[in-house]
């Protein structure tokens, strides 16, 4: 580390750059080199996708479409078959988009597969692409052409697809000499140069935009770029004259002129977050020079041709042989390593170096640095330049050094040194040449471990994101689980095994996992064509409601019922019962179903209050007499509205029941046939309803109507009881105070009830004279009882002394309450004396 600041670069006074070695590239380009090739390589150290032109030597020969990841390891590759290609991009997911002159947009995997492709509208299919840009904003990756007809048409987020037709530049009779996106209050704008004029086109208009301290001599613009936060713009002209400043165009924040005129094949924005230094990239055939605010830049010398990928903290820099990081040296880097440092992290370094030697030196460092109470300050500098760097040995250095450090402080907080050791763990796993996803720390904590995951899942990288999720002790939901899911949906796609084998090696890797859900794997497999798999697969799933749906995609019907009725779900068993309605003709539909008692009885209930229609054909087919006897009951109480009706469903209803050998049923229709037709009968002659009550209430009212002939009919036509008949008349013959005529119904025959329901119902009706006519009538058991519901207590305790019952003597007697009673009860209690004497 005694020469670690040789390869810093200055630029300005405060300011220094350097280019860190990522990786010497593993493929093999030198044939071609990158400069005839479509490159595109994805931000947060993503892949890289070439597409190479075909040979000149054979005219039949096409184009060839490569992606290899950051440390130049080939991972696909596919014939170009499609429209001439215009430019490559990456979106936020690492998805390829390949534009086409047509106006297409094709969408590859990292690994060439084909998902699928989308257009940029006629008026792009008729003038061809000239030009075209991927970009990002917040609303997702974004598409913007330039046509031949020199219109832009933008679509802001390529999932979303809307096309936006921009106006119109007026008097554009060529290509601008360059272009770019901008965003401005959430509105996506293009910025275009057409000599020395800049134009702003947004949704409605085309205006002229004056740049804020510009130089009037400048020139004609010849190439832009915006940064990768979209917060910053710079512009080079053909003076050789480069001016930066904020993407809204409002404000300057310096500019530089350098000696070449002609335009640089790239310019790029090399910006770390929260520095003050603000630079820009120029690269030209075999240079490359970093301009900022400086009168001097930094040239780097190029041996090949190189392409460059702006980051969020640097710029990536590649070539056939080599893959670099260039970016501005971070403050605590600076302070710990600068030449002659005696800042506390430099200090702290030093000290811990000395103590390793067990030179007491080590004591003096530490005791200068705690005069001045910056000891915490020089751990967290170490901890925050450990973050950093790239190499490990740098890095364990200055965690040993902060380390040593934490020692001899108080409570001082270990989660920053504990969080950094694990985050750099990772990076370093990942950084490795097979693996090549050079991030920095920055880039990994804007990109969060979440995503990473994400992204090593999607190289196929299982063991290493498995690796990762044990370490950082992530939630199995939240990490292996969903690492385990995506390892099945890809281990289902490898057609060389048989379904029995993929099958069960999914369930002995997966098991019982929490928060793996097969039926998701097998919906992946379904999705390959395997469908034997994805049954397979269901059976490990255990929640029958995620099972039944992709079954009946599957169109395994039968089965998705059967695993309906075991989840004992009926929701579920609805749900399939209805799709097999729909799916099958009425008599496979009814057939199924009678292999499935649980779903046939459900389908009943369901009938029931839906399609009685359906239900009657289900009886019919079962021959089951007994529910379709009762289905007609019910069909003709519901459904029939004429009379006619109604009493036909009855007659169904009587020849069902007979068929079911249930005479009592039958029986009862019939009689209930018969009263139908008479209670229609009497309605019609009587002017009065009598349809529809029971044969009870039919009696009862013919009585109040003083129709006793017909009620003696009915009476005698149905077999009503005697006691039944007696009890309806007496009812109504009170409730009409038809006293007379209940008196001279008492008289035509002995009463089967007997005479105390006469009592009561007087009683009832509050007339009390007509009462104690029957209470002499009244059984001699009843008849003290009788006495006391009239009010004749005198009568009630001579009937009970001459009965010598003691019971009915202590009834009247708890009844004697008013003073008027005191005879009453010395008459009852000087009977019971003389009985006790006896």
């Amino acid at each position: 580390m005694d020469c670690y600041t040789a390869d810093w670069n200055p630029l300005g006074d405060e300011a220094y750059y350097r280019k860190l070695d990522l990786y010497s590239m593993a493929w093999d380009i030198k044939e071609a080199g990158l400069r005839d090739c479509l490159v595109a390589a994805a931000p947060y150290g993503g892949p890289i996708a070439l597409l190479k032109p075909k040979k000149e030597k054979s005219p039949s020969s096409r184009p060839v479409l490569h992606i290899y990841s950051a440390s130049g390891v080939h991972w696909a590759s596919t014939l170009w078959k499609n429209c001439p290609a215009v430019h490559l991009g990456w979106t936020a997911s690492e998805d390829l988009l390949c534009i086409q002159e047509d106006g297409s947009v094709l969408i590859y995997s990292i690994f060439c597969e084909f998902k699928r492709c989308f257009r940029m509208g006629n008026e792009v299919l008729q003038n061809h692409v000239v030009e075209a840009k991927v970009f990002h904003t917040e609303y997702g990756t974004g598409v913007a052409i330039l046509t031949g007809a020199n219109r832009f048409i933008l679509a802001t987020n390529v999932d979303d697809l809307k096309l936006r037709r921009m106006p119109e530049v007026p008097g554009l009779q060529k290509p601008p000499s360059c272009w770019a996106v901008l965003c401005q209050d959430r509105v996506t704008v293009i910025l275009l140069a057409s000599g020395q004029d800049l134009l702003l086109l947004d949704n409605t208009s085309c205006s002229l935009v004056t740049l804020p301290g510009m130089n009037p001599h400048a020139g004609s613009y010849l190439r832009m770029a915006v940064s990768f936060n979209y917060r910053y713009l710079s512009l080079f002209t053909d003076t050789g004259y480069v001016w930066m400043g904020m993407s809204h165009l409002k404000e300057k924040l310096y500019d530089f002129t350098c000696n070449l005129r002609t335009p640089p094949k790239q310019m790029v924005w090399c910006t770390r977050p929260r520095s003050k230094q603000r630079a820009v990239v120029l690269a030209w055939d075999r240079l490359l020079l970093v301009a900022g605010n400086a009168q001097k830049g930094i040239e780097y010398h190029l041996d090949e041709d190189s392409y460059l990928v702006p980051e969020l903290d640097g710029v990536r820099i590649f070539s056939s042989s080599t893959h670099e990081f260039l970016h501005e040296i971070p403050e605590s880097t600076q302070e710990i390593f600068k030449i002659a440092s005696m800042a506390p992290g430099a200090l702290l370094l030093e000290a811990q170096r000395e103590y390793e030697k067990e030179s007491q030196k080590a004591d003096e460092y530490l005791r200068e640095i705690k005069e001045q109470d910056l000891l915490p300050e020089a751990v967290r500098k170490c901890i925050e330049a450990a973050s950093c760097e790239q190499d490990p040995e740098i890095q364990k250095a200055l965690l040993r050094a902060a380390s040593f450090g934490k020692c001899f402080i108080d409570k001082f907080p270990p989660d920053s040194f504990v969080e950094t050791c694990r985050d750099l763990r990772v990076l370093n796993a990942i950084r490795d040449y097979q693996i090549g996803i050079p991030l920095s720390f920055a880039q990994y904590k804007q990109l969060t471990i979440e995503v990473l995951l994400d992204r090593l899942v999607l190289r196929r990288l299982y063991p290493i994101a498995i690796k990762i999720c044990e370490y950082l002790r992530l939630s199995e939901f939240q990490g292996i689980s969903r690492i385990l899911a995506h390892w099945a949906c890809y281990k289902v796609q490898q057609k060389d095994k048989s379904d029995e084998e993929v099958a069960s090696a999914i369930n002995q890797k997966l098991g019982d996992t929490p928060g793996i859900s097969y039926s998701e794997i097998a919906a992946r497999a379904y999705e390959c064509g395997r469908t034997e798999l994805a049954i397979k697969l269901l059976e490990y799933e255990p929640r029958s409601g995620k099972q039944v749906p992709l079954l009946l995609k599957m169109k395994r019907s039968t089965l998705a019922l059967s695993k309906a009725i075991e989840s004992g779900d009926t929701d579920l068993v609805y749900t399939v019962v209805l799709h097999l309605k729909n799916e099958l003709n009425r008599g496979a539909f009814f057939m199924t179903l009678q292999n499935q008692p649980v779903a046939l009885s459900l389908y009943r209930q369901f009938c029931k209050h839906q399609e009685l229609d359906t239900l009657k054909d289900l009886y019919n087919q079962d021959d089951n007499h007994q529910e379709l006897g009762n289905f007609f009951v019910r069909s003709s109480y519901t459904n029939e509205q004429r009379i006619e009706g109604r009493v036909a469903s009855l007659v169904n209803a009587v020849d069902e029941y007979y068929k079911a050998k249930n005479e009592f049923a039958a029986k009862a229709t019939e009689d209930q046939v018969k009263l139908l037709r008479i209670q229609h009968r009497m309605q019609k002659e009587e002017d009065k309803p009598y349809l529809d009550y029971s044969l009870h209430d039919t009696v009862y009212n013919l009585i109040l109507d003083k129709n006793h002939k017909r009620a003696e009919q009915l009476y005698r036509d149905f077999k009503i009881s005697d006691k039944r008949f007696w009890w309806l008349k007496i009812s109504a013959l009170a409730e009409r105070e038809d006293w007379d005529e209940l008196e001279k119904f008492s008289k035509s025959k002995k009463s089967p009830i007997g005479y105390m329901p006469f009592v009561e119902i007087c009683m009832k009706h509050h007339n009390c004279s007509e009462a104690k006519k029957y209470t002499l009538r009244v059984a001699p058991e009843q008849r003290v009882k009788a006495l006391i519901l009239v009010g004749d207590l005198g009568l009630a305790a001579d009937a009970a002394i001459e009965h010598k019952n003691e019971n009915e003597m202590n009834l009247v007697l708890s009844k004697c309450t008013a003073a008027s009673d005191s005879s009453v009860a010395n008459k009852i209690n000087c009977a019971k004396a003389q009985i006790l004497k006896k």
